[in-house]
C-alpha cells in the first residue's frame, strides 16, 4: 500500500449510499436548516437511477408519487447532511436506469418489480 492510498483510505468520508442499487425503495432522512432550526425530513421512493459510481460526484435519483404528480430528488452520494438511510424494500430489476417508471402508474410499478425479502 503506497502513501497516496493510505491518505485516502485515513480521509475518506464514509457514504451512507454507497452500497444501494437500482429499484429499491428507500426513506432517506436528511437534516433541513431552516433559519436557526434545524430538523429532519424523509423522502421516501424507489431509486430509478445511479450516476458516476461511487466517485466523489456520484448521484442517486429518487422518485415517489405524492399528491398524483411525480417527485424526484437527486441526492450526493457523500452529502454531509443525510442522516440515516431506511432500505424499505429489495426489488430485482433488469435495467440499470428505471426512467419508464416515470409513465407508469402505481399499480403497474408494483406488478413490474420482483420483490426480494429484507433479512434485518
Amino acid at each position: 500500500m503506497n502513501k497516496l492510498d493510505l491518505f485516502n483510505s485515513k480521509h475518506a468520508i464514509e457514504s451512507k449510499l454507497k452500497d444501494l442499487r437500482v429499484g429499491w425503495s428507500v426513506k432517506i432522512h436528511q437534516k433541513i436548516k431552516e433559519g436557526e432550526k434545524t430538523r429532519t425530513q424523509a423522502f421516501e421512493g424507489i431509486i430509478i437511477s445511479k450516476k458516476h459510481g461511487n466517485e466523489a460526484g456520484g448521484t442517486i435519483t429518487v422518485r415517489k408519487v405524492f399528491g398524483g404528480f411525480g417527485v424526484e430528488k437527486t441526492f450526493p452520494i457523500y452529502l454531509p447532511s443525510i442522516e440515516k438511510v431506511q432500505i424499505l424494500k429489495k426489488s430485482k430489476v433488469r435495467r440499470a436506469k428505471l426512467y419508464y417508471l416515470r409513465d407508469k402508474t402505481s399499480r403497474e410499478i408494483r406488478k413490474k418489480m420482483k420483490q426480494t425479502v429484507i433479512t434485518s
